[in-house]
């Protein structure tokens, strides 16, 4: 399993455009800390128990829907018992899988606003990759329309929303409280902060302040206390090497305080690479 893990990370990379099915293994789900669960492949995704119900955040692709749910029921939680879906960003390997969900659970769906017209049209308003021959998926009905710093409450435990836009213009940061061993983590769930192929940040015309708004992104990350820091992708959190770690028996795998300063070093190191490049040649003599 590890070895193929492995062997995925080229569909992974960063600025690569999302096939449009699951393509990758599926871990075995297990616990990451206290009520937080992993239930995700490669593409994170995450469910929180509490005493009135499940949260689940990400729908990941339009087939993942029967892999999520399998990961659920091992775990020993009915499928039925999700009340409410939240996503990273609205890409199809985010949220395709989510009308298929709302549809079999009856799960509330709430989508930051800015990505709002992108999941109702089932991925045909995205700016990058909603075009002819795009990423498209079923469309589903936003219940509730999020806003920035806006509260997700379900028995008891309270999810904060932080608008992270750039990767979309809705792109989500959740964080929120847990205990593990009596010992208070902070958890953040980074909505997306890597850069999309083809999508440039200088003189974009279908999101012109995209360079600016990747920027606010990266400062409130960097500004969120950080015990276990998780993601949409694998790579946002080094989920191969904890993941070794948790079957190794190490229930504190995920427990990772400078995870977050980490990755947001990468990403903006990669962010300020490209709009030079850009920058540059947008400069240079026509």
């Amino acid at each position: 399993m590890l070895k193929a893990l492995a062997g995925l990370l080229v569909l992974s990379a960063p600025g690569l455009q999302a096939a449009t099915t699951q393509t990758d293994p599926q871990l075995a789900p297990f616990r990451i800390a206290g009520d937080l669960y992993y239930v995700g492949s490669l593409h994170g995704a995450f469910l929180v128990k509490t005493p009135k119900g499940l949260i689940l955040i990400n729908s990941n692709y339009p087939d993942s829907p029967p892999l999520i749910r399998q990961s659920v029921e091992k775990l020993g939680f009915k499928w039925e018992d999700i009340k409410i879906l939240l996503i990273s960003h609205s890409h199809i390997d985010h949220a395709g899988g989510s009308a298929q969900i709302v549809k079999e659970t009856g799960a509330r769906y709430m989508v930051m606003d800015g990505d709002v017209d992108v999941v109702e049209s089932g991925g045909k308003a995205d700016p990058n990759y909603g075009g002819e021959g795009g990423q498209t998926y079923p469309a589903a009905h936003v219940d509730r329309v999020i806003h920035d710093g806006d509260k997700v409450e379900l028995g008891g435990v309270t999810l904060t929303a932080h608008l992270t836009a750039g990767h979309t213009k809705g792109t989500t940061t959740w964080t929120f409280d847990g205990r593990s061993g009596g010992k208070l983590l902070h958890v953040v769930v980074i909505g997306g902060s890597t850069l999309n192929k083809n999508a440039p940040l200088v003189g974009n015309a279908k999101y012109p302040q995209i360079a600016e708004d990747y920027r606010k992104g990266f400062a409130v990350v960097r500004s969120l206390p950080c015990d276990v820091p998780l993601g949409a992708h694998d790579w946002y959190f080094d989920l191969q090497d904890k993941y070794k770690r948790v079957t190794a028996g190490d229930t504190a795998a995920f427990v990772d305080p400078q995870g977050c300063t980490r990755f947001m070093d990468k990403a903006e190191a990669a962010f300020a690479k490209q709009y030079n490049v850009e920058l540059a040649k947008e400069g240079a003599p026509k």
